[in-house]
């Protein structure tokens, strides 16, 4: 037994030796041809981002992409096709070719191009410079390791390692540069939104119009807006984005006309207007837009946030003074009346007398949280609730009445068309919140 334990780690040991051999003389035969210190790790390229007017980057195999920038900055694909160009993934592309470190400096003065893959590249980018000088980069084959690759300059001698990670920096399609959005407005200077849900079901001509800071639904009637819904279809515009490009793409063209209509968007400000329209075949959702030639299959994301009824974006809330601080609280239920002012964090009563803030702070959230469950046309009658809560130190008035409406109570503002629908029990702890405010009680000395 003794005998065959030693016989299998005499084996062993023969096969490690015979690695260690194979590896010791494949990095001599390495060394042999790299000449330089793997310490050394220079710079390949060190120039100012600023001064970068052009790229041309060719891969094998495929055709040529050429980037300019023009006078106003702004960076363009002029070939295959002139496209707009994203500026950040330019930008991206601009940063790592602009100070483009080694890995190591193999050799000073490479005799033989063609065993690194340099003969031929891989890749091969063009920086074009406002001086109109050019630095040509070329990347060749992967090194034995695999996770780098080898690349020199044009008229260069000198032979270095790159890392995998700045090749694939580098290494870009005109898809991958080309500006995606399917909507290129200013939407800080948007003034108008019009989104057309075209549902056969949900078939609504819904229009927001700015007002100052904020928006308001202009159409079909004048109605208070969910801020945040409307912010919320503002971020999917403004990131509205193409998957796959359809330009002269004809089964996606043909898929478009055959598809279900879902929603159109118009955009209007002091630069002019631009369009979306978005529709779906299968599981596929499909846009046109005026800003681009062509059609584009989008994230059905954007078909998510564009597939929204007018009461998705009604505000709901009674009272508008949200999250700021009421001056004054004046709450009339029937013969019953509380009222509250506030003075600096405390709150006090008609009668002077400070309140408990537990109490007056439970009224104020079960307020500030009162929305509606939906807007109906008709019931309001014979109010039997009001309220007034006065906010921004008097510059902001707002009175609401509220009405037994069957099983349910309807509330209305002052001024204001909308009728807004509130649970019975909603109400009900209303009522029990105003009734529980109390004096403080003092404390002991």
């Amino acid at each position: 037994m003794k005998l065959r334990d030693l016989t299998i780690a005499m084996v062993v040991l023969a096969g490690l030796l015979g690695v260690l051999y194979w590896s010791n003389h494949r990095q001599a035969k390495e060394d042999e041809s790299v000449k330089a210190s793997p310490d050394s790790s220079p710079k390949i390229l060190s120039l100012n981002q600023a001064d970068i007017t052009g790229l041309r980057i060719r891969r094998e195999g495929q055709p040529e992409l050429d980037v300019s920038k023009s006078d106003s900055g702004q960076w363009q694909i002029t070939s295959p096709n002139p496209w707009s160009a994203d500026n950040d993934s330019v930008s991206s592309v601009l940063s790592t070719v602009s100070a483009l470190a080694s890995e190591r400096l193999l050799d000073e003065k490479v005799s033989d191009t063609t065993a690194y893959g340099l003969a031929s590249p891989q890749l091969a980018i063009d920086v074009v410079l406002k001086d109109n000088k050019t630095q040509k980069l070329l990347i060749g084959d992967q090194t034995p390791a695999g996770n780098s690759y080898y690349a020199m300059l044009a008229g260069d001698p000198r032979l270095f390692t790159v890392a995998g990670y700045h090749k694939t920096s580098l290494d870009k399609t005109a898809n991958d540069l080309r500006d995606k959005r399917l909507l290129t407005a200013d939407f800080d200077k948007v003034s108008q939104i019009e989104l057309i849900n075209q549902k056969p079901d949900k078939k609504q001509d819904i229009t927001f119009a700015r007002e100052k800071d904020a928006w308001q639904i202009l159409k079909p009637k004048p109605y208070r807006a969910d801020a945040l819904q409307v912010e919320d279809l503002i971020r999917a515009l403004r990131e509205a984005k193409f998957d796959t490009a359809g330009d002269g793409n004809a089964q996606l063209t043909s898929a478009f006309g055959a598809g279900s209509a879902v929603a159109s968007v118009k955009l209007s400000g002091a630069a002019g207007t631009q369009e979306l329209d978005l529709r779906k075949n299968k599981d596929d959702y499909l846009a046109r837009s005026t800003v681009v030639t062509g059609v584009y299959k989008v994230p059905p994301s954007l078909g998510s946030s564009l597939d929204k009824t007018l009461d998705d974006f009604r505000n709901k809330k009674v009272f508008d003074f949200s999250y700021q601080e009421p001056n004054k609280i004046e709450f009339r239920d029937g013969p019953k009346s509380y009222f509250l002012t506030r003075n600096g964090s405390d709150w006090w009563g008609a009668d002077g007398k400070r309140l408990d803030s537990k109490g007056a702070e439970d009224l104020l959230s079960k307020l500030r949280a009162l929305s509606a469950d939906k807007f109906p046309d008709s019931g309001f009658n014979n109010p039997t609730i009001d309220i007034t809560i006065t906010s921004e130190d008097g510059k902001r008035i707002e009175k609401v009445s509220l009405a037994k409406s069957g099983d349910a109570y309807t509330a209305k503002r002052e001024n204001e068309p909308t009728l807004y629908e509130l649970s019975a029990a909603v109400v009900s702890e209303l009522q029990k919140a105003a009734a529980a405010v109390k004096p403080a009680v003092p404390s002991k000395k």
